[in-house]
């Protein structure tokens, strides 16, 4: 299935953009710069109240007393990122509503979470999930888990800051760097000034601006052409509406199998080990109000995956009556959505301001719990167990200190991101890479009680070595064919079209000249089986390896208790 559109040039320098930038009006700043100021007055107003009083379990984990629907919402939120809102529209304009069934995903994705990782994790009153790996195994096994999270959470989240300013800059003129730093600083005050629970709150109010913001496009975008039935049968008629594709090869990029199946193993590695989420579960007040968090992100991450479906079946049908640009028509993916959000909204000051601010909505979100996550785990898993006389008011101090000097970070990895160019694909890859290891890891000790340390870590250590080969050997085989013409590949950076499908969702051709054979028939693996590969090599080396070197001793069981 191929789009209306089949170029494969960049976009061309911004010299001609004052057809778009004129959309952008002083109103539209004025709402954009309203969720700044909104997002750091919540975070300054929890950071003020009760200052000098704080403890490090009111800053890491807000007391471990959030209720469940400002914990829901921040769990949505946090891998709700401007990827997402960029990148699934976009993939539904170029192939159809296949993506659609990257839904059937999220119930067992999230009940096994729910009714698993939950309770263990709960019962043992964590901070860090990684705490779970050394009751489980021993102090090497947590430290491995810990350095890998903190590898790929401060490679990707360089990039989660800079490519959405990249495309605003390319398709308003709006200054990328000033973007860039404004949205780092702002992110960096309210996070380690007012720990998890300020991060919580600003969630729940950017998820409610992204919602808005989705709402907006749909509703003006399917009144302009003739409401959301005429959009559907304009979809149809050009075959957009995908039926149910049964094929079971995993080669395939997008089938039934592979999203509803495949997509369990990336939900699980988002949803159910990752820390940026185990902690929210665990800032809740009872473990009950954990589980039920963790159901009310079903039904909203369907409403989300529907809204971003019908933006781009609006965008679809938009474009049948109204003619682009040259400009618009030579556009990267990831522009795509921007460009037709401002085309579509020029005429009504504020709503495109509106879109922009619930693109930065979902780049503050994820930003926010990756510094608040990593300050955590640095804190719990590699300071604090070696230097356990810290007294609590110097550990908060230091958990401030991290959280400010992961924002600097951030800032850096966001101006190494812009010198990367083609290379700049692989950081976002790491993302989608790392998880699923860590998945099979967490599940070879909850799963397998014959499982030891080195069986562990060696099993670790072969996830990671498979995932990098299969996804680099992607990434070059890729690059290697990009010679030829394929359809909307021809940008040096594109965005995935979901946070969870950050490993290779637009680094894969979107069309092959012939069947690949050997090895780049492996390198053509769906992205979406990546989790699900990489988990699964974990567990069956980490199983070998346990076998050959003997039961663990004093052996434990799944909750980490000795037995």
């Amino acid at each position: 299935m191929t789009a209306g559109v089949t170029t494969s040039a960049p976009l061309p320098p911004a010299s001609d953009t004052s057809m778009v930038t004129s959309a952008f009006s002083l109103v539209d700043y004025v709402v954009f710069v309203l969720l700044l100021v909104l997002s750091l007055a919540i975070g300054l107003y929890h950071a003020c109240r009760g200052w000098g009083q704080h403890t490090i379990g009111q800053l890491l984990m807000a007391d471990r007393k959030m209720s469940c629907l400002p914990v829901a919402l921040s769990l949505l939120a946090t891998f709700q990122s401007a990827v997402a809102i960029l990148g699934v529209p976009s993939e539904i304009y170029r192939f159809g509503t296949q993506y659609w069934f990257l839904g059937c995903s999220y119930f067992l994705g999230l009940l096994i979470p729910a009714h698993i990782f939950i309770p263990i994790f709960y019962r043992l009153h964590l901070t860090s999930a990684y705490e779970y790996l050394e009751l489980r195994f021993n102090k090497t096994v947590r430290v491995c888990g810990t350095v890998t999270f903190i590898f790929q959470m401060v490679i990707y989240m360089g990039v989660v800051l800079y490519a959405p300013s990249l495309a605003f800059n390319a398709v308003t003129g709006f200054n990328l760097w000033l973007s860039v730093l404004t949205l780092g600083i702002v992110c960096t005050i309210y996070t380690a000034l007012g720990g998890l629970k300020a991060v919580i709150w600003t969630d729940v109010f950017q998820t409610l601006i992204m919602f808005l913001g989705q709402l907006a496009v749909i509703i003006v975008g399917s009144a302009k052409v003739g409401g959301l039935g005429h959009v559907w049968d304009l979809a149809s008629q050009h075959d957009r509406i995908s039926g149910i594709e049964l094929d079971p090869d995993p080669f395939v990029r997008h089938t039934f199998w592979t999203l509803a199946f495949g997509g369990i193993f990336m939900m699980l590695s988002l949803y159910g080990v990752n820390q940026t989420q185990v902690q929210r579960y665990l800032s809740s007040r009872t473990e009950k109000a954990a589980v039920l968090s963790c159901y009310a992100v079903f039904p909203c991450q369907q409403v989300v995956l529907c809204m971003g479906c019908l933006i781009g079946l609006v965008m679809f049908a938009y474009y049948q009556e109204y003619p682009m640009s040259t400009q618009q028509s030579q556009a990267a993916p990831d522009q795509f959505v921007l460009y037709f959000v401002m085309d579509l909204l020029k005429d009504l000051p504020g709503l495109p301001g509106l879109f922009v601010a619930c693109l930065f909505s979902g780049s503050l979100s994820t930003i926010s719990s990756a510094f608040n996550s990593l300050a955590t785990v640095t804190m719990e898993d590699l300071i604090q167990p070696s230097f356990p006389q810290f007294s609590e008011a110097r550990a908060t101090m230091l958990s401030r200190i991290l959280a400010f000097g992961y924002g600097l970070l951030c800032l850096g990895m966001a101006y190494i991101s812009s010198q990367m160019g083609p290379v700049l694909q692989a950081a976002i890859s790491i993302f989608g890479m790392v998880g699923g290891p860590l998945l099979g890891l967490f599940c070879l000790g909850i799963f397998f009680p014959c499982a030891n340390p080195p069986g562990a870590v060696v099993g670790l250590l072969a996830g990671l070595l498979m995932a990098f080969w299969i996804g680099i050997g992607s990434i070059v085989t890729s690059v290697g064919s990009s010679t030829a013409p394929s359809h909307f590949n021809g940008s040096s950076f594109s965005l995935p079209s979901n946070l969870t499908d950050i490993t290779m969702t637009t680094l894969m051709p979107s069309t092959t000249l012939s069947r690949p054979t050997g090895l780049q028939r492996l390198y053509s693996l769906s992205y979406l089986w990546y989790s699900a590969h990489n988990s699964t090599t974990v567990i069956v080396v980490g199983l070998i390896v346990s076998l050959l070197t003997g039961p663990l001793c004093g052996h434990r069981s799944a909750s980490g208790e000795d037995e």
